[in-house]
């Protein structure tokens, strides 16, 4: 509890800086070392999708955008990892792909990679064959732009998975989950603070964008907020 609070501070730090890579590592250089562990209770359906996208997949080059400290490898065995001919982990803060890049070299993946770069200045050399998303889509202004250019690199049938925290529309799609004003309206102002933008337009863009193979849509409880409960989804889809 004493641990999640100095987090939680932290994460009420103003980010400072101009472009979006110096206030992400603003954001973030004080939380690197703790970061796994706080965000294991604060982002829920991570390994969900990162089990089921990768076995959808089954092989080829895999770029996970926003990838942070490589949480995503934490919820894969060797056999799973090892089976993709390329893995680029991707995200702009160079302290949490340092603690990525140890996880890398304790579990001795040779054909894992980090990258430096924003996701729209990050191209493959081959099309990928799956394209992830874990709690970075929300924090992506351009982020229209960042699925369009994910359309463009990935295979024919290739997969795309997100999962991240949103709010519906007032008005849904049909079958799509409606949330009621406190939570449209609440969420957003709470996490904009921290530059983390649930939006209504995602999941329909997404929806559109590609061909979907499966969503599920819930609530997490926040840590220390008992009465917290924000919405996010998953969602795996298929380039047409």
């Amino acid at each position: 509890m004493i641990q999640d609070m100095k987090t939680i501070l932290q994460l009420v730090r103003p980010a400072k800086g101009d472009s979006i890579r110096q206030r992400m590592e603003s954001f973030y250089q004080h939380q690197s070392k703790d970061y796994d562990r706080f965000r294991e209770k604060l982002l829920a359906g991570r390994q969900f999708m990162y089990q089921q996208s990768t076995k959808l997949a089954a092989g080829g080059t895999w770029v996970d955008f926003g990838a942070g400290t490589g949480a995503s490898l934490d919820y894969l065995d060797d056999d799973v990892l090892k089976n993709f001919d390329k893995i680029f982990l991707v995200d702009v803060s160079n302290s949490l792909l340092e603690v990525a890049k140890q996880k890398i070299e304790k579990r001795e993946l040779k054909n894992v990679e980090v990258v430096a770069s924003e996701m729209l200045d990050f191209r493959p050399p081959d099309f990928a064959d799956l394209v992830t998303f874990s709690y970075s889509l929300t924090m992506t202004p351009q982020w229209y732009k960042v699925l369009d250019h994910t359309y463009q690199i990935l295979a024919p049938e290739g997969k795309i998975a997100v999962v991240d925290f949103y709010i519906s529309e007032k008005h849904p799609m049909p079958g799509l989950a409606q949330h009621d004003s406190v939570t449209r309206h609440l969420w957003p102002a709470w996490f904009s603070y921290d530059n983390v933008f649930l939006n209504p337009d995602h999941l329909p863009y997404l929806l559109n964008k590609f061909d979907k193979v499966s969503l599920f849509e819930g609530y997490n409880r926040l840590p220390v907020i008992p009465l917290g409960k924000v919405p996010y989804y998953s969602f795996i889809g298929s380039k047409s």
